[in-house]
């Protein structure tokens, strides 16, 4: 009788061990390994797409070269939330943006605060699961 429910109970649990991984999210300890830099660059484009909206953007630095950026932002859902539109910024715009840099060094951030060249700043809502790391 048990050899007849073994590959069931196998099955079932191979599908909740898959079902768990695929529920995973990674977490956004990736960027929080130096204090927010402050940066101005020119939206090169704006993803508005789930899970995360992103921001790339192009920054010269201190010798004039360009440096791609990438800033990693929330959902569409919670920026509409924050009053985002899918429109709100453009390829092209000069922005002022403030971003938590990842640790590595890599060009790449967390949103913290952007101003469009109108002075309008946007933030986002704080993530449901963020903790803020100590200072």
């Amino acid at each position: 009788m048990i050899s007849k429910w073994l590959p069931f109970v196998l099955s079932i649990a191979i599908v909740l061990l898959v079902a768990t991984s695929v529920r995973a999210h990674h977490g956004t300890g990736l960027y929080y390994g130096a204090s927010p830099v402050t940066l101005k660059g020119i939206v090169t484009e704006f993803a508005w797409e789930n899970p995360h909206v992103q921001i790339y953007f192009d920054v010269k630095d201190a010798k004039g070269n360009i440096v791609h950026w990438s800033c990693e932002t929330l959902s569409p859902g919670k920026l509409t939330r924050s009053g985002w539109t899918r429109n709100s910024v453009k390829v092209g715009d000069s922005i002022t943006i403030t971003v938590s840099p990842a640790k590595t060094g890599a060009p790449v951030g967390s949103l913290k605060k952007l101003v469009l060249p109108d002075g309008t700043a946007l933030t986002a809502l704080a993530d449901d699961n963020y903790v803020a790391p100590k200072e």
